[in-house]
């Protein structure tokens, strides 16, 4: 008895203990993450730094202390997880990316989004895929199989829609913004769904319908996340509509929109769907008709509320990924041939490289031909800015790379082990070059018009863009309705002027007569703090 006491509490003070480390680590961790916020604050002015490149270099910084301290053990205070990423980060980060994007720019762009996206990615994976055939064969690396060649395309061609959102300003260029963004979302979903189902298909025997097979599951995959996504925002609409939470609490309409984002990106996962391409169709659906349904209150604080949350979740990424760099494990591994890890970072570097460029300039120019206004045409300064400003590698990538090159987290073959640095040096290497030039490219490239600058800063007012201007959503307000004589730049007044036989007209008809009186939206909810939504209806 007196042992088995004994043994209960020499268990019960490692469990303490550890549960100790945790909370250190954690406390830490909080600490770092409040340091990245205010030396971002502190550098906001500076052309070339970005919150992301400040949460990396804290974090190879901390890395490196932690190294010393550690004795060389470990160079990180939380344990990379897949889980961690795909469930608890991403989820923030896209959604609000989807909640603040300007609609009518993003759809008119639809077409050219779809085939950067899509179309796009294909094209860069196939380039990396070849080439790391061609290339890794005559370094010696190891025998990679064709499930680890085509995974190394799929991972690379991912693009890192999280730096974008840092390095590009939706109001200075939102073309470039719309494109390069919505590229980046459509790229993240299309590069997990090439994974995915690089590990589900019998790659050895690829005949035609293993092909088809696989264009039906791509097609059924972001067809169904697609829906899904448009669903639960539609479902959030009408239920805050017919029920009016806030007549009681507005803390139950934020908690429910919060919760129906989440509910859309776990069902996703459920269902073995996109759940990054549901969250941000979800996030525009809100945007659209559920943020016009709740009182006052609950805009501004939603509006804060996703805001925060992925600004939190980005920073952690980054900050998290500058420690990992240096874990100590996965460099050990390769330190008898750091030649061949430099030597597969190099040539990974440069098929990325030549990888978007063979799509980006090509499907520009087809995207041009469809293109009646010179206007919404992509220039070629254009072009090089989205050419570069989707070569950063960043989170996805390296989740990706860890599903396939690590078992329990730990790399257990040499050549796993270089393929995890060589995967952590391009993404470190492509945030931080890519990244820091990617601002003074854009100023040089393409500088501000004073028009557009002046028209920024004198755009009206709306419950949208009461402090940030960028979730205006790319919606006239109603001031801007009645006055005609406002000053717009010309492209802007040939926008308003189109004739109004588009896919746009149609959609706002049937937005107008079917869609808003059932789930709400700008017009049909007063802006009168408090109000009963069912007591007033308006039409705009």
């Amino acid at each position: 008895m007196a042992m088995d006491t004994g043994a209960f509490l020499t268990k019960l003070e490692m469990v303490t203990t550890s549960d100790h480390s945790s909370v250190v680590s954690m406390n830490l961790f909080v600490a770092l993450l409040c340091a990245c916020i205010v030396i971002g604050h502190l550098l906001e002015e500076n052309r070339w730094m970005n919150e992301s490149i400040t949460a990396l270099a804290i974090g190879l910084g901390t890395g490196i202390v932690i190294l010393l301290t550690t004795g060389g053990k470990s160079s990180h205070l939380l344990v990379f997880s897949e889980d961690l990423f795909f469930i608890y980060l991403l989820p923030p980060i896209i959604f609000n990316a989807g909640f603040q994007v300007k609609k009518k720019q993003f759809f008119r762009n639809f077409m050219t989004i779809m085939l950067f996206g899509a179309v796009g990615t294909l094209i860069s994976f196939a380039i990396i895929s070849l080439g790391a055939i061609h290339f890794f064969q005559k370094m010696n690396i190891g025998s990679l199989k064709i499930g680890d060649i085509l995974a190394i395309g799929a991972i690379f061609s991912a693009t890192d829609s999280v730096c974008t959102l840092q390095v590009l300003n939706q109001d200075e260029t939102p073309l470039l913004y719309s494109v390069v963004f919505g590229e980046g979302v459509v790229n993240d979903a299309t590069s997990v769904v090439l994974f995915n189902a690089i590990q589900s298909f019998d790659l050895y025997h690829i005949d035609s319908v293993i092909a088809l097979q696989f264009i039906g599951s791509f097609l059924y995959l972001f067809i169904t996340s697609t829906m899904l996504g448009v669903l639960a925002g539609l479902l959030s609409a009408f239920m805050i509509k017919k029920l009016y939470f806030g007549r009681h609490s507005t803390d139950r309409e934020v908690a429910l929109m919060i919760l129906m984002a989440y509910l859309s990106y776990m069902l996703a996962e459920l269902f073995y769907l996109s759940a990054i391409l549901t969250v941000f169709f979800c996030g525009i659906v809100m945007s659209h008709y559920t943020w016009h349904n709740v009182t006052e209150s609950s805009r501004v604080t939603t509006k804060h509320a996703f805001a925060t949350l992925s600004f939190v979740a980005e920073i952690f990424i980054f900050l998290y990924v500058g420690m990992d760099a240096l874990d100590i494990d996965k460099w050990r591994f390769i330190s008898d041939s750091p030649g061949k890890s430099v030597g597969v970072s190099s040539i990974l570097l440069g098929l990325v490289l030549v990888g978007r460029a063979a799509f980006v300039f090509p499907l520009s120019f087809l995207s041009n031909l469809t293109k009646n206004s010179p206007h919404d045409r992509i220039s070629l300064k254009q072009q090089v800015t989205i050419w570069w400003a989707g070569l950063m590698r960043g989170a996805v990538s390296m989740a990706l790379a860890y599903n396939q090159f690590t078992r329990s987290g730990h790399t257990q073959l040499h050549l796993n082990a270089i393929m995890i640095t060589s995967t952590i040096s391009v993404v470190l290497f492509s945030t931080v070059v890519f990244g820091l030039m990617t601002k003074p490219l854009v100023r040089i490239l393409l500088p501000p018009s004073k028009q557009i600058t002046s028209m920024i800063s004198s755009e009206p007012s709306s419950p949208k863009s009461v402090i940030v201007p960028l979730l205006s959503n790319g919606h006239e307000s109603e001031a801007d309705k009645g006055s005609q004589h406002v000053t717009r730049p010309t492209s802007l007044r040939m926008l308003l002027s189109i004739p109004s036989h588009t896919v746009h007209h149609y959609w706002r008809k049937f937005d107008d007569s079917f869609m808003r009186p059932v789930f709400g939206g700008r017009g049909f909810v007063p802006f009168v703090p408090g109000s009963p939504t069912e007591d007033v209806v308006q039409w705009h």
